[in-house]
């Protein structure tokens, strides 16, 4: 067996991961995923050892909690045959790997670059040169939008093949803002300021990729974090997914002009974020979540304060998704608007709600459980039809259960214990932390040297899977409904340019 088997949030020995030649290692990991839905990578990535590039894959079986992790040694002039040419759902991590070392995939069928990092291999290749595809025709024209957006959206070029107003192929460009993030984890030293990076991966998400962070280094240094701990950051992560559902859902309001929704559901947002400047003094949650330690702990008095910002909360929240979902010009910019299949999905994997949409159920929390999930019993929300419909009744419903799991968090609050120091993480080691963020599966790997000091950090945000999916559904739809299609989704460019 040419793979180690993990669970979430164990860390191993570097020298335990098996490594094999790049042949047995390429057909292995094809019949680790081929025609198993229950599988899908959740990481895959190179580093140099020398002259070699030594590559680590991660496939999850969600049917068995396991992770299976492998690895091989290339060299960077060797030509391999790649993964994606027949599984689409290794597409972008091997350009990645192709970007940043020069590896040449030969059968590769969109080798382009993906973050145009500081480091890349090929530093010819520039974000003003991608090379978008085009189709000569007298018929068709292009449309570009970004990568300077109206709003506070960030930096991305979405390069449009339209037919009149029918889009036939999206191409989604970004890159602009790559902040060697990954390269930051490997220099800074100090715990406080890896946690502080490990909020700013992305903005949005800021509980989700700190407790990613804190989870895997916690068992790098072989610790195990107390009840309250992990009942600090359960709770958290689920009142960041109400926040960010609701202002979603006044966003979906916004694009299809319907007023009354956007500004309600944007003013329920409100209650919801001054309550975690409450609990710990920011808004987006910044300094709530460290590694070994319960930072602000969360009292009886804090939950009796929570219950009544969700008593007032409920009842306007459920009224106004009621006039939403009743109302027939909304239905008909939601329903069968954006359509990603099934298969589809299972094809370029992807993850969280843009999965779950097309009856593909994958949910890190109940898949692969972590902090108290286990306790919670967590029934992932499915939907089949793969629309904008899906994915705004996802968010509708999984505030409703994101509600309904606080109030059986708070009814019990658990004890502050004692703080206990960290030890130092373990030297020559490997761990792989999946955390089911808002959006979706967030996975963090990190690898120590002899001095148990970071040598590698890898951050996969669930954007990385998805940013395809939202490419190929708006195939087929008119170039004026892009907008609800995309905020369907909301997917994060920092999360991806890292």
């Amino acid at each position: 067996m040419n793979y180690i088997s993990i669970k979430n949030n164990q860390s191993i020995l570097l020298s335990s991961i098996p490594e094999s030649n790049y042949e047995a290692f390429y057909d292995m990991n094809i019949d680790l995923v081929m025609g198993k839905v229950e599988r899908h990578c959740v990481n895959y990535f190179g580093y140099k050892v020398g002259n070699n590039v030594k590559l680590i894959c991660c496939i999850a079986d969600d049917a068995t909690h396991e992770i299976y992790v492998s690895t091989c040694l290339v060299h960077k002039a060797h030509e391999l045959e790649s993964l994606t040419a027949k599984l689409l759902c290794f597409e972008k991590f091997e350009r990645e790997i192709h970007e940043n070392f020069g590896i040449n995939y030969i059968d590769h069928p969109w080798l382009k670059p993906v973050r145009y990092a500081i480091n890349r291999d090929d530093q010819s290749q520039i974000v003003a040169n991608y090379p978008f595809y085009t189709i000569d025709s007298e018929e068709l024209h292009e449309v570009g939008v970004g990568p300077i957006h109206a709003g506070i959206i960030e930096p991305g070029h979405f390069r449009f093949i339209c037919n009149g107003e029918q889009v036939l192929h999206l191409e989604i460009q970004l890159g602009y803002q790559h902040r060697g993030i990954e390269q930051l984890f490997v220099e800074k030293k100090n715990l406080l300021q890896l946690a502080t990076l490990s909020e700013s991966i992305a903005g949005d998400t800021v509980v989700g990729h700190s407790v990613a962070f804190a989870n895997g280094y916690e068992s790098l240094c072989n610790y195990k974090p107390s009840v309250d701990i992990e009942f600090s950051r359960t709770l958290a992560l689920e009142l960041e997914r109400v926040a960010i559902h609701v202002g979603d859902l006044s966003g979906l309001c916004t694009d299809i002009a319907y007023q009354l929704g956007s500004a309600v559901f944007g003013r329920l947002r409100t209650p919801i974020v001054n309550f975690l400047q409450e609990w710990g003094g920011n808004r987006l949650s910044k300094g709530l979540i460290r590694p070994g330690r319960n930072q602000f702990p969360f009292t009886p008095l804090l939950a009796e304060r929570l219950s009544h910002v969700l008593d007032v909360f409920e009842p306007d929240f459920n009224e106004m998704a009621e006039k939403l979902f009743s109302l027939p010009s909304a239905l008909s910019r939601f329903e069968r608007t954006g359509l990603v299949s099934n298969a589809d999905a299972i094809s370029i994997g992807v993850v969280g709600m843009a999965a779950r949409m097309t009856n593909l159920n994958r949910d890190i929390r109940s898949s692969h459980p972590f902090c108290l999930y286990t306790k919670l019993n967590h029934e992932p929300i499915i939907k089949r039809h793969g629309d904008v419909y899906s994915r705004v009744q996802i968010r509708r419903q999984e505030v409703a259960q994101s509600i309904h799991y606080i109030r059986q968090l708070i009814a019990e609050v658990p004890v502050e214990t004692p703080f206990k120091e960290l030890q130092n993480p373990q030297p020559n080691s490997f761990c792989l932390s999946l955390v089911e963020g808002w959006r979706g599966e967030i996975c963090h790997c990190a690898l120590t040297d002899e001095k148990g000091e970071l040598m590698l950090y890898k951050i996969k945000d669930p954007s990385f899977h998805n940013w395809l999916a939202l490419a190929l559904c708006v195939r087929n739809n008119e170039i004026s409904d892009f907008p609800i299609i995309n905020k369907s989704f909301n997917l994060s460019y920092s999360g991806h340019d890292l």
